[in-house]
């Protein structure tokens, strides 16, 4: 029963995700030796921060976790204000590691309470990014998770209302939310620009597009990223089972049943003790899609990859959706932090490296196929 898996691109990093990671990995370069603390997950991937725990890097929820005069990491998330003024307290240096698409959400929330508007913030209630921003503004703004939150906001100004959302959020569960808010409030203000980070869109916007022609999607990421269920959802909306798997060890056999074309029915009946039994029809391949979300690494995909190869044998192309080019620059405290001991930042820029395919690390050579001429 051979598998035809399509590996869906863009997928994996963001550059955000990618500019926090690194943070930390030169760090512990430019830093070594000292401790280094990171508050709250670098990212939502239990990959990633057990690897950084394993070359000495200490996870903390709280600043009062963080000894006095130590070196803490914001996560690519964001942090309220109360956890700077926290961090000051304790004379920490932070190195702010947090997405700049966050942190425009931030100067927005910023901004909008200023000029005297309520916020209504569109995103889950309890994720890192939604308290940060919240934290902003906390007075102006209210949290909206979905259509049943809006009868119970308490609204002074129904002409000075705007609305911001978390940047990991479906495109399409974000919309059924605004438009809801819009017809309770038909003059809240948009944000000046789209809120919901361009890597989120493109990988929903990849498996929307491919999905339809598959008979099942396997998303790589961890349960507590947003982004990466949120995959799973978009894929079981356009009609094909989706699994989130942190590894190659949550692979399950029974995910991939195999398809039978219909048999022949005329002239080929055969006897068998006394019956006519129906020939079995040969197997047609199964088509899988595989992605994985912005918190996700490279080397998990690939090993996906292989296991499903060595399962059932099969054949991977690629299809090329969006073309991703962006790239965040390395935070000032570091690089601060650098010229202190001599390093020059330019020669430390945020390292960028698409997926090489081959068959060495994937198990297949694939084809690749191109599907869009988008740039972002």
């Amino acid at each position: 029963m051979p598998l035809r898996v399509i590996l869906s691109n863009p997928r994996g990093f963001c550059a955000g995700v990618r500019m926090a990671i690194d943070v930390v990995d030169q760090a512990l370069e430019v830093l070594e030796g000292q401790p280094i603390y990171v508050y709250h997950e670098i990212v939502h991937n239990k990959h990633v921060v057990g690897r950084f725990r394993d070359r000495g890097v200490t996870f903390v929820e709280s600043i009062d976790d963080v000894p006095e005069g130590s070196i803490v990491v914001f996560s690519a998330h964001g942090v309220s204000p109360q956890v700077r003024q926290e961090a000051d307290q304790r004379r920490l240096t932070w190195i702010d590691a947090t997405c700049p698409l966050v942190t425009k959400v931030h100067a927005e929330a910023i901004r909008y309470a200023r000029q005297g508007y309520q916020i209504l913030l569109v995103g889950h209630r309890n994720h890192q990014e939604i308290i940060g921003t919240a934290g902003e503004a906390p007075d102006a703004t209210q949290v909206v998770e979905s259509p049943d939150d809006i009868p119970n906001l308490h609204i002074v100004d129904p002409d000075r209302l705007v609305y911001l959302t978390q940047t990991t959020l479906s495109t399409d569960d974000a919309q059924v939310i605004i438009d809801a808010l819009r017809a309770a409030f038909p003059n809240i203000k948009a944000p000046p620009g789209e809120d919901i980070c361009y890597a989120t869109t493109n990988r929903q916007a990849a498996v929307r597009q491919i999905a339809p022609e598959c008979d099942l999607v396997l998303v790589v990421g961890s349960g507590n990223s947003s982004n990466s269920v949120r995959l799973t959802e978009i894929a079981a909306t356009a009609g094909t089972p989706a699994y989130l798997i942190d590894d190659a060890s949550g692979l399950r056999d029974e995910w991939i049943v195999p398809k039978r074309a219909v048999a022949p029915t005329r002239g080929m009946a055969v006897a068998r003790h006394g019956h006519a039994d129906q020939p079995q029809a040969p197997e047609s391949p199964i088509t899988l899609l595989l992605t994985a979300g912005a918190s996700a690494p490279e080397d998990l995909v690939a090993g996906v990859c292989r296991e499903l190869l060595a399962r059932f044998g099969g054949t991977i192309e690629t299809r090329d959706i969006v073309e991703e080019d962006v790239e965040f620059g390395i935070p000032a405290t570091l690089k601060r932090l650098m010229r202190d001991r001599g390093i020059d930042p330019a020669d430390r820029r945020i390292r960028v490296a698409p997926p090489d395919v081959t068959r060495e690390t994937y198990g297949a050579v694939p084809l690749t196929i191109s599907a869009g001429d988008g740039r972002h």
